[in-house]
C-alpha cells in the first residue's frame, strides 16, 4: 500500500510540474486545449482538405488516450501541448512526411514569406551555400487574407544532440558562415540570426525520427529517440524565421536601417540608439555572439575561435569583418587544425566528473572505429 501511495504522490507532483511549466495551472486540464491550440484544431478540417494532418489531440473529435487506458497523462502522445502557439507539426498526407506549419500574419511579417520563397526557388535553392530553409509550400485560410501558412521541413535545434567532436563543430561553424555570406551575397539581411533560429536537418540524424514537441522522446513518447552522431550521419544546418528580415538594393553596398530588436538582446548598436545602422554587420554580431554563447562559453576545447569571434563581436559595427572576410578567416583556422584535435571530444562546462567518464569512453570507442574506418573527421554534409 505504501508503495502505490508513493507512486500516486509521483504521478500528482509530474502532473503540477508539467502544468506549472506551460504557465496553465488551475486554468487547464490536461485534456484542455489553450487558446493556441483551440485555434488549430478549429482549422483541422480544413488542413486535412488542403493535405496536411494534424496530431490526434487537434482533432474535433479527439478523446484523450489516458482516458481510455491505464497510462498517466504524461506518458501520452497526445498529453504534449505545443510549445510556440503560432507552430505545430503535421503530416503531408501525399507522402506520410512529417512537416512543419508556420502561422504567420502578413501584416505583421510582410517580407517573410517572400524571401522564404526567394531562396526555395531555383536557381538558388539547389545551391551548396543556401542554407536558408525550405518553403514547400504556403496556405491561405478560406475568410483569413492575413494568415499564411508556411510548409516547412521538420528541423531540430543546431545544438542537440550534443557535438560529439571538436570536428563536428568546425563544421557547423564553416555552414553557419557559409550560410549567412550566401545571404548577405544576394542582399538579404537576416536580421535576427540569433541562435534560436538556427536549425540542423535531423532526417539522417534520426533515421526514426522523434516527438515534434518532446524531441528527446520517440515518435509515440514511449522511449529515448535514438540517433547517430554528427561524424556518423553529417546533417546540414538552416537559418529560419526571415520574419525581421529584408532584401536590400544590390546598388546600396552600405545599408541602413532603424534598429529592429531580435531574440538576442545583446546587440551593442541597439542598446542606447534608434539611429540606422548597417544590418549586414549586425547579422555578423549574431552568429558570432551565438557561438560565443553556445559554444565558446559553454564548451573546452573551441578556445581557438575567440579572435575570430571577438572581432564579429566588437561594439561599434564599422569594426566588424563582413562575412566575406569572417569565411576567408575561418578557412585558414580550419587549416591548422590538425586531425587529433578535430576528434578530440568537447567538454561541457558544467560536466560532472561520472558524466565525463561515461562519455569518453564510449567517446573513445566510437573514434577508434572511425579512425580504422578513415570517416574523415570533418565530415561532409549530405547533397542538397
Amino acid at each position: 500500500m505504501a508503495s502505490l501511495a508513493a507512486a500516486s504522490e509521483s504521478n500528482a507532483q509530474r502532473a503540477e510540474k508539467a502544468l506549472a511549466i506551460w504557465g496553465t495551472l488551475g486554468r487547464h486540464l490536461p485534456e484542455d486545449l489553450d487558446q493556441r491550440e483551440i485555434w488549430w484544431r478549429d482549422r483541422y478540417t480544413q488542413l486535412r482538405i488542403l493535405g496536411y494532418l494534424l496530431r490526434p489531440r487537434y482533432s474535433p473529435e479527439w478523446v484523450p488516450s489516458w482516458k481510455t487506458s491505464k497510462k498517466d497523462w504524461t506518458d501520452c502522445e497526445d498529453g504534449k501541448r505545443l510549445e510556440f502557439g503560432q507552430i505545430i507539426d503535421a503530416t503531408r498526407i501525399s507522402d506520410g512526411r512529417v512537416v512543419t506549419l508556420k502561422q504567420v500574419k502578413r501584416t505583421d511579417h510582410p517580407y517573410e514569406a517572400e524571401i522564404g520563397l526567394y531562396f526555395s526557388s531555383e536557381p538558388l535553392t539547389s545551391q551548396p551555400a543556401n542554407h536558408c530553409v525550405s518553403i514547400y509550400d504556403v496556405l491561405s485560410l478560406n475568410g483569413d487574407d492575413d494568415t499564411a501558412l508556411l510548409v516547412m521541413p521538420l528541423l531540430r535545434l543546431y545544438t542537440n544532440p550534443n557535438f560529439d567532436t571538436i570536428g563536428e563543430g568546425v563544421e557547423c561553424f564553416r555552414q553557419l558562415f557559409e550560410g549567412l555570406q550566401f545571404m548577405h551575397q544576394h542582399h538579404v539581411a537576416h536580421r535576427d540570426c540569433m541562435n534560436r533560429n538556427i536549425m540542423l536537418d535531423p532526417i539522417n540524424l534520426y533515421p526514426h525520427s522523434f516527438h515534434p514537441v518532446e524531441t528527446m522522446l520517440n515518435k509515440d513518447c514511449s522511449g529515448s529517440a535514438k540517433h547517430f552522431t554528427r561524424t556518423q550521419r553529417p546533417p546540414k544546418y538552416y537559418f529560419i524565421d526571415f520574419g525581421l528580415s529584408r532584401r536590400y538594393d544590390p546598388s546600396n553596398t552600405n545599408p541602413r536601417d532603424v534598429p529592429i530588436w531580435g531574440g538576442d538582446k545583446e546587440v551593442p548598436e541597439f542598446q542606447n540608439s534608434n539611429e540606422p545602422c548597417n544590418p549586414f554587420a549586425t547579422d555578423v554580431f549574431y552568429i558570432g555572439n551565438a557561438i560565443r554563447k553556445d559554444f565558446i562559453l559553454k564548451k573546452r576545447g573551441f578556445e581557438f575561435m575567440k579572435p575570430l569571434v571577438a572581432d564579429m563581436i566588437q561594439a561599434d559595427p564599422a569594426e566588424r569583418p563582413n562575412m566575406n572576410e569572417v569565411v576567408s578567416r575561418f578557412a585558414v583556422i580550419r587549416r591548422e587544425l590538425n586531425g587529433r584535435k578535430l576528434r578530440t571530444r568537447p567538454v561541457d562546462t558544467d560536466e560532472d566528473l561520472f558524466d565525463r567518464i561515461a562519455r569518453t569512453t564510449s567517446h573513445w570507442k566510437r573514434r577508434i572505429v572511425f579512425v580504422a574506418r578513415g570517416v574523415s573527421a570533418t565530415p561532409d554534409p549530405p547533397a542538397t
